[in-house]
């Protein structure tokens, strides 16, 4: 048959953990993942999931370094400058 009786027989597992999403979608036979396409150079998406690239788009991570990119473009990526020296603060 094809029903209950058979599902006892799955024991293999089709999909492993992909080394770039770190999901379990890496189909070990294909050799490809279901969620971000690895070892295609392209993450994988497409239009009609907006969900799912609502989900992996930027800002939805750690962003160590687009975070700082907005206050270096602020003061013109100037590199290698020390701040003026402050004056001593005088009391009347």
């Amino acid at each position: 048959s094809k029903g209950t009786s058979s599902f006892g027989k799955r024991h293999t597992k089709t999909h492993s953990l992909c080394k770039r999403c770190g999901n379990r979608a890496f189909h070990n036979q294909k050799k490809t993942c279901a969620s971000c396409g690895y070892p295609a150079a392209k993450i994988r998406s497409f239009n009609w999931g907006m969900k799912a690239k609502r989900r992996k788009t930027t800002g939805t991570g750690r962003m160590r370094y687009l975070k700082t990119v907005n206050v270096r473009f602020k003061n013109g990526f100037r590199e290698g400058t020390r701040k003026a020296a402050a004056a001593p603060a005088t009391t009347n």
